[in-house]
């Protein structure tokens, strides 16, 4: 399964978040309380930068900078308008060893996956909603 590396577990302590850049879109990886999630860093109401948002480690959430969404971390749900439509999450692990680090899966594979990974990525959650 390819996989981003996020870099080094040590950049990543209870409370931290790490943007990385990726196709189609940036993601963001949180620790929330010593467990790391990742969604993508695009508010799926209009496109703000989740990770420039003021986030909560102890509730696990973040705000949109522009129109003050909330989503959760851990699922990408939506939990304040204006936003409804979740954010994708994505799978997150620790390659231990010496120095240990952090991978995101691939957000690339995922599209692949999507019977309409050709939309733009609003079209594509709406129709990933739809056909649950």
């Amino acid at each position: 399964m390819p996989e981003l590396d996020a870099g080094p577990l040590a950049e990543l302590p209870p409370g931290a978040m790490k943007r990385i850049d990726a196709e189609p879109c940036a993601i963001g990886v949180y620790n929330c309380g010593g467990e790391l999630y990742a969604i993508e860093d695009r508010c799926s109401h209009d496109d703000g930068p989740l990770c420039e948002g003021d986030w909560d480690p102890d509730t696990c959430t973040v705000v949109c900078p522009r129109h003050g969404a909330n989503f959760d971390i851990r699922s990408g749900r939506a939990l304040t308008l204006p936003a409804y439509i979740p954010v994708d999450a994505y799978p997150v692990k620790v390659v231990e060893g010496d120095d240990p680090s952090v991978l995101v899966h691939d957000p690339k594979v995922l599209l692949l996956d999507e019977p309409a990974g050709n939309l733009d990525p609003r079209a594509r959650i709406e129709m990933r909603e739809l056909l649950k």
